[in-house]
């Protein structure tokens, strides 16, 4: 029988790659979504025979009907269409939409699926407690993407969290790694957005040269596998070999490591032991034997501090982190500010009187969290 999938944000990253590995004999794609790229979604219906995109921008919406010359292919303008779209249960969906746009998608998607992958870091920022809830409700399976976060799960899904003493996330260091002259304002976006490692979106490069990608991956680890965060730690490790080390309280220690591609993780998300990976397997012994793990500077990545704000229990706060991030990396993309002021403008307004009243307030609805994000992003304009 087929696998029936569905994809959010099939034109990112995630999803352009998540195509890649689709097995089109085996597996059928009941739809793809896409914010504005109208074009780009449909060439991909095109290729892998899908009858459904959906397009959430409406000028891109309305384009995408004139532009489309194919009668079998229906176009929808909301995610929340999923009723008409989905007859039976999937058996799969990627949830890769960048950003705070896809939390409610992720949210309405799941009482349609049987598994669903999540690459979105907002959702289980924000809103791990809902979407746990939802999860349990319609027995939903969930995989987490990040590179880091498959691999812890890979690793312990067998285990009980009580066995675990503490995970090790890696961070590359970005492109600043080497970088010593701290208080220069000079800069370039260009730096920034050269990652060593990866291939990545400007948004989640200037996360990466910031540090904050990882805290925001602190969080997830803390949500998803029901830690603490004394338990957590993070290492700089230039390669990107090592994904994380899980550190079990009998003494034994494990390493979880693969080449530095999104394959590895997106690949098991939709067919684990189902079929065999066909790319690199093989061990780089080059890389394993110079390995360079090392605590993180917080003078040379200050965003780090944000951690040691945050509340042991989920609240609005964690939203108020998330908004405030994107507000000044799109103010740094825009060259309004420099780099080093998106960590001292973040933490300045994170420990203001006003926004530590949020750690108190418990995530009720994706509502609230739709508010605050309007209501923070207002009141950003006037903050300094």
């Amino acid at each position: 029988m087929r696998k029936k999938i569905g994809i959010l944000g099939s034109t990112g990253s995630i999803g352009k790659t998540l195509l890649s590995l689709i097995d089109k004999k085996n597996t059928e794609i009941i739809f793809l979504s896409a914010n504005s790229n109208y074009k780009k979604i449909l060439k991909q219906a095109k290729i892998y025979n899908v009858k459904n995109i959906i397009i959430s921008d409406k000028s891109s919406f309305i384009k995408a009907n004139n532009f489309n010359t194919n009668k079998n292919i229906k176009i929808f303008n909301s995610e929340y269409n999923f009723k008409k779209i989905i007859k039976d249960k999937l058996d799969y969906v990627m949830s890769s939409i960048i950003g705070i746009a896809g939390l409610k998608p992720t949210f309405e998607i799941i009482k349609f699926t049987k598994k669903i992958a999540i690459a979105n870091k907002e959702t289980l920022v924000c809103a791990w407690p809902l979407i746990k809830k939802e999860l349990v409700k319609y027995g939903t399976e969930f995989i987490p993407v990040d590179s880091e976060h498959f691999s812890i799960w890979r690793e312990i899904k067998d285990h009980d969290p009580t066995e675990i003493d503490k995970v090790f996330l890696t961070a590359s260091g970005g492109p600043l790694l080497k970088y010593k002259n701290h208080n220069s304002k000079k800069i370039k976006i260009s730096s920034i957005l050269n990652h060593p490692t990866w291939k990545m979106g400007k948004k989640i490069s200037v996360d990466s040269a910031t540090m904050m990608n990882k805290c925001f991956e602190v969080i997830e680890a803390k949500n998803i596998f029901n830690l603490n965060y004394r338990q957590i730690k993070i290492l700089i490790h230039p390669d990107s070999y090592v994904h994380a080390v899980v550190v079990y309280k009998n003494g034994l220690s494990k390493i979880i490591l693969h080449e530095t591609t999104m394959k590895v993780p997106i690949f098991n998300s939709i067919y684990g032991n189902d079929r065999p990976y066909s790319h690199n397997t093989k061990i780089n012994i080059k890389k394993l034997n110079d390995l360079k793990l090392e605590k993180v500077d917080e003078k040379q990545f200050p965003i780090i501090k944000c951690l040691k704000l945050m509340p042991h229990y989920h609240s609005l706060f964690e939203t108020v982190m998330i908004v405030v991030n994107d507000y000044y990396v799109n103010e740094f993309l825009s060259k309004k500010i420099n780099f080093y002021e998106i960590s001292k403008f973040i933490l300045k307004f994170l420990k203001k009187k006003n926004t530590k009243k949020y750690k108190k307030i418990v995530v009720r609805s994706i509502n609230d969290i739709s508010k605050l994000t309007n209501f923070i992003n207002t009141e950003l304009k006037t903050f300094n």
